[in-house]
């Protein structure tokens, strides 16, 4: 009987991906994804995500060695906000994004734009920071995680040795999480590729400026039903590739960041 359910449960996921096989225009895929919507989506999806991977790294490392690390009241607290956007709708996300940037009745939108005369909705770098909000916490827990299971005698060692603690991180904590590092960017920029609901909601949808892979698939499957499924196979196959070869990594991090 488990047998049973559970190749029910494998054909829920395969079959979704042969139906998408079975109508992807093969003749023409090539064609289908040089045309001018196409190219617009994919370069502005790859350049959006990999900024979104950036700033992960740069705010998100941090916080995972603060969150592994240090000691404070409301820790817990801390790492349930983090890990938030993971679990609560993008469309939510996008939403609260809106009412915290937004030029007009914005928390900081209106006095970003009067200091620096320059808004984050109807733009790249809204779209740019709606993926870095959902695909942060992928990289905060894998790091975390990979931080917490490290020997520190290594650490102790080198610092026993008179190293700063910086040269501690820089030659010892960083080669040693390696690993948990790219891993956690590896998903964290296969997330920010495939966001479509904060994106849309916070950025808006516009071809050449906002309108990523995702969007540009919603907005032609009705009018373009081939590029939309090109796009389609293009994103499931990158998820696919990177969530199977990044699989023990994922699923260690979600484990050991619990404890």
């Amino acid at each position: 009987m488990a047998v049973l359910l559970a190749l029910v449960a494998i054909a829920f996921f395969v079959l979704p991906l042969i139906a998408l096989l079975r109508r992807a225009p093969w003749s023409s895929l090539w064609d289908t994804l040089n045309e001018p919507v196409a190219r617009d989506a994919i370069r502005l999806s790859v350049e959006c995500s990999l900024w979104a991977t950036f700033f992960s790294l740069v705010f998100g490392v941090p916080l995972a060695y603060v969150l592994a690390r240090a000691r404070f009241p409301g820790r817990s607290l801390v790492r349930a906000l983090v890990v938030l956007p993971m679990v609560f709708p993008p469309v939510v996300g996008g939403v609260a994004l809106l009412y915290a940037f937004q030029r007009n009745n914005g928390l900081l939108g209106g006095l970003i734009y009067d200091l620096f005369g320059f808004q984050f909705t109807f733009s790249k770098w809204g779209a740019v920071l709606a993926e870095t909000f959902v695909a942060m916490p992928f990289l905060v827990i894998t790091v975390e995680a990979g931080l917490r299971s490290m020997d520190r005698r290594y650490e102790d060692a080198a610092a026993s040795l008179g190293a700063t603690r910086w040269t501690v991180f820089r030659r010892i904590t960083m080669p040693l999480i390696a690993p948990a590092l790219f891993a956690g960017a590896a998903l964290a920029w296969a997330r920010a590729l495939g966001e479509f609901g904060a994106t849309i909601t916070f950025a808006g949808n516009i071809q050449g400026r906002t309108q990523t892979t995702p969007l540009a698939v919603y907005i032609f499957l009705e009018s373009n039903p081939d590029v939309a499924v090109v796009l389609s196979l293009a994103l499931f196959a990158i998820s696919i590739i990177v969530l199977v070869s990044l699989r023990d990594h994922w699923f260690g991090g979600i484990r050991d960041a619990g404890r």
